[in-house]
């Protein structure tokens, strides 16, 4: 005799207990697991399989890891079954939306006395760019960040900054100082020549107005490099 295969019951039949949605209500978002609250996004499931069931893969693609997940392309989340273009945007939407949240409520709260202080707020921000992208810290005469703003974007191995818009920026933005930053999406930490030649004229050319640049992070997987710490302004 064969053995039945039974289809999976969908998530409307489950416990209420064990429904994504019943169990945020319960116990709010903490409350749940990465892959319930992906379900949540996904909303319902196909014929074989649940929304649940669904996330699991996701997260699988991923690694397990939500870092890893902010980084998959649509065409890459619309290689699991189940996940079709709308669901794909939908979950880069609301991982995009994290990531904004944190540049508009963390500046508010940070005070830069030392490289540190702002490392991990531009981790935050640009580690899951798979791509290379020059950004500014614009900061107030209590060294209190002002805005995050990316200026350029480039490749996978590098972006182009200009000085004019950048301190252009500065001035617009009242900024009495200023953090360079961009990402190494190798995870190299190491400051290439022209990483060193655009801090340089951009730090002369800083001066001139009477703006400080404080600091030019290059920021990766691996950690961050302080152009500061190393002596290199």
């Amino acid at each position: 005799m064969k053995n039945l295969q039974l289809a999976p019951r969908p998530i409307r039949e489950w416990a209420p207990d064990d429904r994504p949605r019943e169990k945020m209500l319960q116990k709010g978002a903490s409350g749940l697991t990465d892959s319930e609250l992906l379900a949540i996004l996904i909303n319902n499931g196909g014929k074989d399989s649940s929304a649940l069931d669904i996330a699991r893969h996701v997260l699988d693609l991923a690694g397990n890891n939500l870092a890893e997940l902010g980084k998959l392309s649509l065409n890459q989340l619309q290689k699991v079954k189940g996940i079709g273009k709308a669901k794909a945007i939908l979950i880069t939407a609301a991982l995009e939306m994290g990531r904004r949240r944190i540049n508009i409520r963390a500046p508010k709260k940070i005070t830069v006395r030392a490289s540190s202080d702002i490392a991990k707020y531009l981790s935050q921000l640009m580690r899951d760019l798979d791509h290379e992208v020059f950004a500014i810290v614009f900061l107030n005469r209590a060294n209190r960040i002002k805005n995050f703003e990316i200026i350029s974007r480039g490749g996978i191995t590098g972006t182009v900054a200009d000085p004019r818009i950048i301190l252009r920026r500065a001035l617009e933005e009242g900024a009495t100082s200023i953090v360079l930053t961009h990402n190494h999406p190798s995870g190299n930490l190491t400051p290439s020549r022209a990483d060193e030649e655009i801090t340089r004229k951009i730090v002369e050319a800083a001066k001139l107005l009477d703006i400080s640049v404080l600091d030019h992070i290059i920021v990766s997987e691996e950690g961050y490099y302080s152009f500061a710490d190393e002596g290199m302004l």
